[in-house]
């Protein structure tokens, strides 16, 4: 039996197999607002037969914005342009869904990726960036605020404020995304954080802005929700935050309710030199599973449907992530389940293309039920 395809249990949440899609900025909302890609392109996932989906890096404030193209949710009209790309899902997916809540800190107000990606100054209509401490991500880049208590409680409540308008959405699980070098990683970073107050210096004070909002977040929504992190295990720069500190944290994490942590690195510095190479960040994930025991997200380079299957039955993952891979074949599962002799979950539409040597490659009666319950309502 396929290990990959196995059921597991993350917090209060059941996933039909060990296949997430991980968040993926799109840079196509308009000031925030969803629009019809997501509605495309969320959909089309939702379709995969992964078990869970986590929409993509959903800024908690305008100033939190990665560029102006990213997707929002500070504000009840950003909740209401999502609800009917949700209510589309749920209608003919049983996939579940997650958010990753984010704050840019000074990598915000930038340009899209297919621009450039560069910092975009005052001047030429970006806005003024925010910070634990006044230093630019890059050479050129307009210097950041260094975040004050007002500013950092403010940054804190807006993470709440998303959290509630995730919940009444009805998603199943939220990221809080502490990785890439945005805010939250910035602050656990003595490469982006020079503070000399109790929020920065030591690891307890540099880890205690984050936790402060995981905490937050955690309570402001019922315990049948999941919450979770995505983490930067290593910056990949001496001197940066590592992988021993990421066990701290993720301890910390665990002691104060995170349900799953997503194991990523790099991104706080452009002096990274990262080791890349299929599924280079694999041997993180393993550590933080072995000495954290809580549930695990690995992600990095994983395209292969026996890679994907090494890593969970090997027990260095709980679960595997995918993004590129996904974008590229987003029937992935399908074609994962196939090699491996497993089943997937796919809509009632698409029963007829299982190749001939594949014909119980679907699993009809999960469908049929979810199919009875969709129209009985």
């Amino acid at each position: 039996m396929s290990e990959l395809f196995s059921p597991t249990t993350v917090g209060p949440l059941q996933l039909s197999n060990r296949i997430v899609i991980a968040p993926m900025c799109q840079y196509s909302a308009e000031q925030g607002i969803a629009g019809d890609w997501h509605m495309i392109h969320l959909g089309h996932l939702a379709l995969s037969g992964a078990a869970l989906l986590i929409l993509e890096a959903t800024a908690v404030s305008p100033e939190a914005r990665i560029s102006a193209r990213d997707l929002g949710l500070w504000s009840d009209a950003h909740a209401d342009a999502l609800a009917p790309v949700l209510a589309a899902i749920r209608r003919y997916s049983p996939i579940l869904l997650g958010i990753q809540l984010a704050h840019a800190g000074r990598k915000a107000s930038s340009q899209v990726p297919w621009e450039g990606g560069g910092n975009v100054g005052l001047a030429a209509g970006g806005w003024q960036t925010e910070a634990p401490s006044a230093l630019p991500h890059a050479a050129g880049d307009t210097p950041p605020l260094a975040l004050d208590g007002d500013g950092m409680r403010r940054v804190r409540d807006d993470f709440v404020a998303a959290a509630r308008r995730s919940h009444a959405l009805g998603l199943d699980a939220i990221e809080i995304h502490a990785a890439h070098g945005y805010l939250l990683h910035q602050f656990l970073s003595p490469l982006a954080n020079a503070r000399a107050d109790h929020y920065g210096g030591a690891l307890e004070n540099r880890m205690r802005f984050p936790l402060e909002v995981f905490a937050a977040v955690r309570a402001a929504v019922p315990a049948g929700m999941a919450v979770g992190a995505r983490i930067s295990a290593c910056d990949w720069v001496d001197g940066g935050w590592d992988i021993e500190q990421s066990v701290v944290l993720c301890r910390a994490l665990q002691a104060a309710g995170c349900d799953f942590i997503h194991v990523s690195s790099g991104g706080v510095s452009t002096e990274q030199k990262i080791a890349a190479g299929p599924g280079y960040q694999i041997g993180f994930a393993e550590r933080i599973k072995r000495e954290c025991g809580m549930p695990t997200i690995g992600v990095g380079m994983i395209t292969e449907a026996a890679q994907a299957e090494r890593i969970v039955a090997g027990g260095q993952a709980d679960m595997v992530a995918l993004a590129r891979a996904m974008l590229y074949d987003p029937r992935w599962p399908w074609h994962a389940a196939a090699e491996l002799g497993a089943q997937v979950q796919a809509p009632p539409q698409y029963w007829r293309s299982q190749p001939a040597q594949h014909k119980a490659l679907f699993n009809t009666d999960v469908n049929l039920r979810n199919i009875n319950s969709v129209m009985s309502k």
